[in-house]
């Protein structure tokens, strides 16, 4: 069941997820570069950290949906899905670079898509400490700086891999033995490799500074806002075998469809 919003209410719920960004970086900021307490999620089995500071975003992201519409789903890394009587579900990570955020690192952000059952069709992917922050919604996507200056995004061309920047957040850690032997691949062939951007590097693939992004091991909430952002740009954002990257898995970006067309038939034989 899908329940596509009007254009009017696209826009009213666009600008909800601005409020919702708004609230989770006053929440997030008193404790980025503050030395905070870092839980590992896995244990004796790996590590993915989580602080206080992705919690509590999380908690306010998820109260405010509550209170203003109570019929919505959110699913969140921290707390998990919440089913709601509408087909209209928020994913949301309120810090994706938990890594980079525990390092006083500026590479992370917070995440924020709604689904309308189908797909993602807004997302917002803000960085409150640079006041920097991409919106997508209605076809397009928009990028405004720390001084207010906003701008409509666009990929820029480069159908070839030997003249494309290629970005992963990790080359270890998140690739199976196959995966990685793909990706350095891959990158054997680019132009320039450059690693630790999480969410970060994928607005900048939307604003034509990266071209390419190969990764695997993704959730939900780490892909579903990033989406809208490149797709309105202009680039194409899929699974390794070229399908809807929504449910997260291995993924790839591309700006240019040229491009993401050559490196799927690169990855088409990593099983």
């Amino acid at each position: 069941m899908t329940a596509t919003p009007s254009a009017a209410e696209l826009s009213e719920l666009t600008q909800f997820a601005e409020e919702l960004a708004d609230l989770s970086g006053k929440t997030i900021l008193p404790h980025f570069r503050e030395r905070i307490a870092v839980h590992n999620k896995l244990g004796d089995a790996g590590f993915d950290p989580v602080t206080e500071a992705d919690r509590a975003a999380e908690d306010v992201i998820r109260a405010r949906v509550r209170e203003r519409y109570p019929a919505h789903g959110v699913m969140g890394e921290e707390h998990g899905a919440e089913r709601g009587s509408s087909p209209l579900t928020w994913v949301i990570d309120p810090i994706d670079g938990t890594r980079a955020f525990m390092c006083g690192m500026a590479q992370w952000g917070t995440l924020i898509a709604l689904n309308d059952g189908q797909r993602p069709v807004i997302g917002v992917l803000d960085q409150p400490y640079t006041r920097e922050r991409w919106v997508a919604s209605a076809g397009r996507s928009s990028f405004r700086d720390g001084q207010g200056r906003q701008v409509a995004l666009k990929t820029r061309p480069c159908p070839s891999l030997s003249a494309a920047v290629m970005s992963t957040t990790s080359p270890v850690g998140y690739f199976s033995d196959a995966e990685q032997a793909a990706f350095w691949a891959l990158s054997a062939q680019a132009r320039l490799t450059r690693f630790g951007g999480d969410c970060y590097a994928y607005g900048l693939l939307a604003m034509g500074f990266i071209d390419l992004i190969v990764e695997s091991s993704l959730q939900p909430w780490d892909v579903q806002a990033l989406i809208p952002i490149v797709e309105n740009a202009g680039g194409v954002m899929t699974t390794w075998a070229g399908g809807s990257a929504q449910n997260g898995g291995r993924v790839v970006a591309c700006g240019d469809a040229a491009l993401h067309a050559a490196v799927l038939e690169a990855l088409g034989a990593v099983r």
